[in-house]
């Protein structure tokens, strides 16, 4: 081939892949375009937040506490969806495979997102790929409670009364792979007790046995119990947090009651699908900030007994990535699996 065939060629080769970056800045602009225009548009329709637990306790407390500011600064209604079942899985699942148009959200538990992926091998759903983060909604310390047929009125005096009577009490959680599951049986290794393990679809439904006394014991967050303890329908033993809860301001810390190596929070988050447009996400998360600084939000949180927490998309993240690692070194070392 000669200088001239060779110069020719080179031009038409330059020419080629100058109409093929047109074609990609092209797509790429309209791609952007649309992108825009559907946040602007954005929301024109309900909002629907996925609730992977029954009606009741700190996940749905936490999705209602959102979801009526949310409605109000949206213009729009928010619907919610109480999706239990399979540990999490069926609302997640869901979730997942929606379309990534910002209209169907999850309300994230971390029991579920950050435990589920050390519980089970094949998890129909991925924690980081499938999901895109939105806000941290808030979180919560838990409260080891009991019922009053159990003779003691303080951790030490429950942890040698179990140790008297192993295999005799039963301990309820919010289902297999709840932070109430992995958290009791954490609190039982630690202080070496024997205790039957009995798994329910939320807190609604298992603060009804707890009530009767056919299970004896209750590691959970505040909303599910707090109402039960203050009418002494049930006995606080200790805060799993590192500090008194303001709603139970007699309740020790574990460290105070002689435990300080076990504490356990709970954390709730909005997520979308995967591939959700950045600009839908940033809308999502500038009004749930909003909505979660509003005065009638936190006072109705503080009643709840859950803690205002909101973090955006990147801290949310960084979140996420941090306690995946944490919580299967726990799980792993705890040798903790799905019944």
């Amino acid at each position: 081939m000669n200088h001239s065939s060779k110069f020719s060629s080179r031009i038409k080769q330059s020419q080629s892949l100058s109409k093929l970056t047109r074609v990609m800045l092209s797509a790429l602009f309209v791609g952007l375009t649309f992108s825009i225009a559907h946040a602007q548009s954005f929301p024109d329709r309900p909002i629907t937040l996925v609730v992977p637990n029954p009606p009741g306790g700190f996940v749905d407390t936490s999705a209602r506490l959102l979801s009526e500011p949310l409605a109000r600064l949206m213009n729009q209604p928010v619907v919610i969806d109480n999706r239990p079942g399979a540990s999490g899985n069926t609302a997640y699942q869901y979730v997942a495979r929606a379309k990534p148009d910002g209209y169907t959200l999850l309300i994230s538990y971390s029991g579920y997102h950050v435990g589920n992926p050390s519980l089970m091998d094949k998890l129909p759903w991925d924690p980081i790929k499938d999901f895109t983060p939105v806000a941290l909604l808030t979180t919560s310390t838990n409260v080891i409670a009991i019922h009053p047929s159990v003779p003691a009125n303080n951790l030490k005096d429950f942890i040698a009364y179990a140790k008297a009577n192993p295999g005799k009490l039963n301990y309820a959680s919010q289902g297999n792979g709840s932070v109430s599951h992995i958290g009791t049986e954490i609190f039982k290794q630690i202080a070496n007790l024997d205790l039957v393990h009995v798994p329910y679809k939320g807190s609604g439904a298992a603060i009804q046995d707890v009530l009767t006394g056919q299970v004896q014991v209750f590691i959970t967050t505040p909303p599910s119990v707090m109402q039960h303890i203050q009418v002494d329908k049930l006995k606080a033993l200790a805060v799993t947090g590192k500090t008194r809860h303001p709603m139970l301001p007699n309740v020790p810390t574990t460290a105070e009651a002689g435990m300080p190596a076990f504490q356990l929070e709970s954390w709730v988050a909005l997520y979308a699908p995967a591939n959700t447009p950045p600009a839908v996400v940033a809308k999502l998360t500038e009004t749930v900030k909003k909505s979660l600084e509003l005065a009638e939000v936190k006072q109705r949180a503080d009643t709840a007994g859950v803690e205002v927490s909101y973090l955006n998309p990147n801290a949310l993240d960084a979140l996420l990535k941090k306690e995946l690692p944490y919580w299967n070194k726990i799980i792993k070392s705890a040798n903790i699996h799905l019944d």
